[in-house]
């Protein structure tokens, strides 16, 4: 199982994307995306690095503070998914 936190669009160049979730920033590729990305837009990101969704604003941010409220208990959306 994968989960996808929603990550902010900060740059747009050349059919890639700098991305910003919880801190961690990191350059994405767009090619799987049909859809125009702008600076702010939210999207989903696969491991790989590829993004396969856009989200809009509203759901991103619903789904950013329930995992910010986890993280607030002592988990680590970091650590989800690590192999222990």
């Amino acid at each position: 199982m994968c989960l996808a936190a929603p990550s902010r669009v900060l740059e747009v160049a050349d059919g890639m994307a700098l991305t910003e979730c919880f801190g961690e920033r990191r350059h994405v590729s767009l090619l799987l995306l049909t859809d125009d990305v702008q600076v702010g837009d939210y999207l989903l990101i696969q491991a790989g690095g590829f993004a396969f969704e856009r989200v809009e604003p509203a759901r991103a941010e619903e789904a950013l503070n329930l995992m910010q409220a986890l993280m607030s208990q002592g988990g680590d959306a970091r650590q989800w998914g690590a192999v222990a």
